[in-house]
């Protein structure tokens, strides 16, 4: 429970109580910015506030601390990446780790320890299949069949690859919830987006190629849920 309430705390300190002024401004004069030490202390009065321990001071004072010097260290840092998803994600990895070390302290080592030796290791090997390895089996079971499409349509980089993977991922769940139909309703909802692009290219090889992929991306998903399955029920 308390590495519940440090993880609310965070978020609310990082996405609801950080105007996109704020940021702006410690962007500009990174540690020279006012707010940059405001944020370090509405992190420690959120710690607190969700806590409801005056005796958790010395820690909330760590989570405060450690937040500012991490948030320091990427607004020096941003500009050595090419995208700016890069250091966001490592800054919420590090605050993560964080919390996690202070609400297991001091027995952090057995308290991970005893959180891998709960985990369900088909389903973590289920769901990573079905996210890159899927995508590069598809895309190597359909490589013959796409050199017969002229691809003139512009799209998004990749998104058909991330699109598998977020259809796959969704159909694995629902079979590990024992929610078969809500696969009928996501082949629904994918036919109707695709529709339009069917309509408009008017090409029957295209469609074709589409039905194809889907087919084999749900089918991979299922087969992983069906063999993750058991491993839950026993």
């Amino acid at each position: 429970m308390l590495i519940v309430k440090l993880l609310l705390a965070h978020m609310l300190g990082d996405f609801l109580l950080q105007p996109g002024r704020a940021l702006r401004h410690k962007q500009a004069r990174k540690a020279g910015s006012w707010f940059f030490y405001l944020h370090g202390l509405v992190h420690f009065s959120l710690t607190l506030l969700l806590v409801w321990d005056l005796r958790f001071w010395q820690e909330a004072l760590v989570i405060a601390a450690s937040h500012l010097v991490i948030d320091a260290v990427k607004l020096y840092t941003a500009h050595w990446y090419r995208r700016d998803s890069i250091p966001f994600f490592l800054d919420q990895l590090a605050h993560v780790l964080v919390l996690l070390v202070v609400a297991t302290y001091p027995d952090t080592t057995g308290e991970l320890a005893h959180l891998a030796a709960g985990l369900n290791w088909p389903v973590l090997t289920g769901l990573f299949f079905v996210t890159f390895p899927a995508a590069f089996l598809t895309a190597k079971l359909l490589e013959g069949l796409g050199e017969q499409i002229p691809m003139d349509h512009k799209s998004l980089p990749r998104a058909g690859m991330y699109i598998g993977i977020l259809e796959r991922l969704f159909v694995f769940a629902f079979i590990l919830l024992g929610r078969w139909e809500a696969i009928g309703l996501l082949i629904a909802a994918k036919s109707v987006f695709r529709f339009n692009d069917l309509k408009e290219f008017n090409n029957r090889r295209w469609t074709e190629y589409i039905l194809i992929g889907t087919l084999l991306s749900f089918g991979m998903a299922i087969l992983a849920g069906l063999w993750v399955l058991p491993s839950l029920q026993g």
